[in-house]
């Protein structure tokens, strides 16, 4: 059965969600992926394996079948593994309830959910650290503000929130998805829990995400509030953003 690859912190999220008249977005990251060989550097043409499109699809299905939701919007990397993560959990979700409009969802391919993008401002000042570093190293210097390059760490997490805030849904039993990759959710994570430090345990799974939601009608004036790994959690944007001064 292709959901017994999924991480089991996303069935847990399922019970913890909000009453289904209030949206929700799934930031997620890709569904399986081929490996990586040599350093460890996933390449972004790597593809999903067969096991990874069965799962994305059975995720979309059981998504719907589960929440009483229905997917109203979804915004994805550009790389071809977060788009096809995105139009295989809409073809599953289709197979439960066919939505008007449903099979017509645009994926809407979003820079910052993808580096240089997120937080990198200039891959030739960054990318040297993350060749060196590797990915968990690279983002752990970013939540600690230790590289040139990038944004400050609370700017960069504030500019994907913001993303996600005004591509929300904002119908009840509404649902949009946000497929992007470890590196961008695994620092996100980090950011918003006040961590800094970042180890492999926290590290996102494929097909692992966060489900979000915000209470406010502005952005810079909301509350976020997210469930990750059985725990909800929440912050206000304004406190969080002055952190950054």
């Amino acid at each position: 059965m292709a959901l017994d690859l999924l991480p089991p912190s996303m069935f847990k999220a399922i019970d913890l969600l909000p009453d289904a008249k209030t949206p929700v977005t799934l930031f997620t990251r890709h569904s399986i992926r081929e490996v990586v060989k040599g350093q460890g550097l996933a390449g972004y043409d790597l593809q999903l394996t067969n096991e990874g499109r069965d799962l994305a699809e059975a995720w979309g299905s059981y998504l719907i079948d589960h929440t009483d939701r229905v997917i109203q919007h979804c915004i994805s990397s550009p790389i071809q593994r977060c788009v096809d993560t995105a139009a295989l959990m809409i073809r599953g979700a289709d197979a439960q309830t066919i939505e008007p409009n449903t099979h017509h969802i645009e994926i809407i391919e979003q820079g910052l959910l993808v580096e240089p993008g997120s937080f990198v401002l200039d891959i030739k000042q960054a990318g040297p650290y993350f060749q060196k570093q590797g990915a968990l190293g690279f983002i752990n210097s970013f939540v600690n503000n230790a590289l040139p390059g990038m944004k400050h760490p609370i700017h960069g997490v504030v500019d994907v929130l913001e993303l996600i805030y005004n591509t929300h849904p904002n119908n009840s039993y509404g649902l949009s998805l946000a497929v992007s990759h470890d590196t961008i959710l695994a620092a996100i994570l980090a950011v918003i829990s006040g961590k800094h430090i970042v180890t492999r345990e926290d590290w996102p799974k494929m097909m692992e995400g966060l489900f979000v939601w915000f209470e406010g009608d502005v952005f810079l004036e909301s509350k976020l509030k997210w469930i990750w790994r059985g725990e909800v959690n929440e912050l206000s944007i304004r406190e969080f953003q002055q952190l950054e001064n």
